[in-house]
């Protein structure tokens, strides 16, 4: 039988049991009239309040706690109505037998995000995947209460939900034996947790249209009460989903009650704005601009807009992933990324940043990249300019860490207002660093670079490459009406002559597809526009991106 299934008490079929024990850790009281008492806590489900039991000793305490906590690794039954250990209530004397309770009252959808959470924490998931499930989480529990939160309380709600409920490394701590233990919730969060535990909905109700069709409203709308994007609200249902089959395959629900809502969700946008794809001479303003503003930094943005890094990226760049001739082009060698989410939502809290392996890869495999040599050159004056970290990073901040997005994207934006013009900067042009690898992307398609090579250079799939990148491919519009105007020439009369001179002799459909105004560059047996060759390892997963596949 599974952990967190119902249990039948031995003598009475009726009687509700459960394996859904949550328990506290000890904790100390000051009295009124002075010294200490010691409380023992433990939270069954189904109840509509913990089990409290108070000792004047400490010792009395702990042997208490350490009871209920050998109960509960032994998977013993708790009796709901008591809150004590089947053996325990099974040893109550009863001269009477007791009646029969009510019908069993199902988990709640609060139970059940929380077991979600909890169960993809320990998974060890990225910490911005972490905190996009508590986000998504926060988003629609409001929307299954069984009525709203009293006015006292409604600020509250959001908070702790994603700074207690949803925050496994928070709310619990795990213990050498690999078991999560409750922590003891901040007094702040301690009635509006009482609250969410006694409003939330069973999990039951959302199989009724009507409530399944106002969660999916509430992962649509903003606190503000303005609609979200549409790629958010994709994102957001998508996650919904999940915790929804999650109920299906543990018995809580019979089918997910999303397959057959009558909901349809926005468009969601999956192509790069083009208009935001900044062209060679605009970028090379904006690098002088960053080198006048921060010189350590001029490389660290070269590094986006010629190697398609993404910003994570480019803070993991080590010199022992290299290579940087003297003249021609280089390559680099990626093996880690180290996004900026609150250390919070890691494993490690206390620790700094930790880097990961490379999006949509498994730890240890390498992405190989080609520098163009006017990065080789960059690359090699940073580091003779400012050196390398003591673990051979090339880029780091004053204190020695990573570069934070805080940094960068300030100095991003004085660059912006001094190296483009006031109608460009108030455009969607180069409007954040991610930008540059956007442009790094679409050169390398323009120029001819088969679109298997530049997924790999990229680090994501070629069906998400062709998707996110379709209009950014310049010139096959200008050939398609070229080669409608070489038909009609073709079909036109011997003997008609045009209404008007033509400018230019007509050409064949085959001298067109020979004078393509196709813009790439032909790569050289040897020199700046010669491509490396670059080492193939095997194709990454067509794995969606949560960035857009990028």
């Amino acid at each position: 039988m599974s952990p967190r299934q119902s249990a039948v008490s031995p003598d009475d079929e009726n009687r509700r049991t459960t394996f859904d024990v949550r328990v506290w850790s000890v904790k100390k009281i000051a009295l009124k009239r002075g010294g200490f008492s010691w409380q023992t806590r433990w939270q069954v489900a189904g109840r509509p309040r913990a089990n409290t039991r108070t000792f004047a000793s400490k010792a009395a305490a702990e042997s208490r706690h350490a009871e209920i906590l050998t109960a509960v690794r032994k998977g013993q039954a708790f009796d709901v109505e008591t809150g004590l250990p089947l053996s325990e209530w099974l040893a109550i004397p009863r001269p009477v037998p007791a009646p029969a309770p009510g019908p069993a009252l199902g988990r709640t959808w609060l139970a059940v995000a929380r077991d979600y959470v909890d169960a993809k924490w320990a998974e060890h998931q990225a910490p911005g995947t972490r905190r996009t499930i508590a986000t998504v989480l926060g988003a629609v529990t409001p929307a299954l209460f069984d009525e709203r939160p009293p006015k006292a309380l409604a600020d509250l709600v959001h908070e702790a939900l994603a700074g207690w409920v949803f925050l496994t490394g928070e709310r619990s701590t795990l213990t050498p034996s690999g078991r999560r233990v409750e922590n003891e919730p901040p007094d702040t969060w301690a009635a509006v947790l009482t609250w969410m535990e006694a409003h939330s909905r069973p999990i039951a109700d959302l199989a009724d249209p009507d409530v399944a069709r106002a969660a999916l409203v509430a992962l649509s709308d903003r606190r503000d009460g303005k609609q979200a994007a549409p790629n958010t609200i994709s994102s957001r249902r998508m996650y919904f989903g999940q915790v929804l089959n999650f109920t299906v395959a543990r018995g809580d629900l019979e089918s997910n009650p999303l397959q057959g809502a009558q909901w349809t969700p926005p468009r969601r946008v999956v192509v790069v704005d083009r208009r935001a794809v900044v062209d060679h001479r605009r970028a090379l303003r904006l690098l002088a601009a960053v080198a006048d503003e921060r010189p350590d930094l001029e490389a660290f943005f070269a590094c986006i807009y010629y190697a398609a890094t993404r910003p994570g990226e480019t803070n993991e760049l080590n010199i022992n992933q290299l290579q940087l001739p003297e003249t021609g082009w280089g390559e680099a060698a990626l093996e880690g990324n180290n996004p900026e989410v609150s250390p919070r939502w890691s494993d490690e809290p206390d620790k700094p940043r930790q880097a990961r392996q490379l999006k949509h890869r498994e730890q240890g495999e390498v992405r190989p990249v080609p520098l163009h040599p006017d990065l080789v050159a960059l690359l090699r004056r940073h580091i003779e300019e400012f050196g390398i970290a003591p673990d051979g990073r090339i880029f780091r901040s004053t204190t020695g860490g990573p570069i934070r997005m805080s940094t960068y994207l300030t100095v991003w934006r004085r660059a912006r207002e001094q190296a483009l013009t006031p109608a460009e900067a108030a455009s969607p042009l180069a409007r954040r660093p991610y930008d540059l690898r956007h442009a790094a992307v679409s050169r390398w398609l323009n120029a001819g670079v088969p679109p298997t090579q530049v997924a790999e250079w990229a680090g994501h799939s070629v069906r998400v490459l062709l998707t996110v990148y379709a209009k950014c491919i310049v010139g096959e519009e200008q050939r398609a009406l070229r080669l409608i105007d070489a038909s009609f020439a073709t079909e036109q009369e011997p003997d008609e002559s045009p209404a008007t001179p033509a400018p230019t002799q007509s050409v064949s459909a085959a001298e067109i597809h020979g004078k393509s105004t196709d813009t790439r560059i032909r790569p050289d047996a040897a020199g700046q526009n010669r491509i490396p060759s670059v080492t193939e390892p095997s194709p990454a997963a067509d794995l969606a991106d949560d960035s857009r596949g990028l």
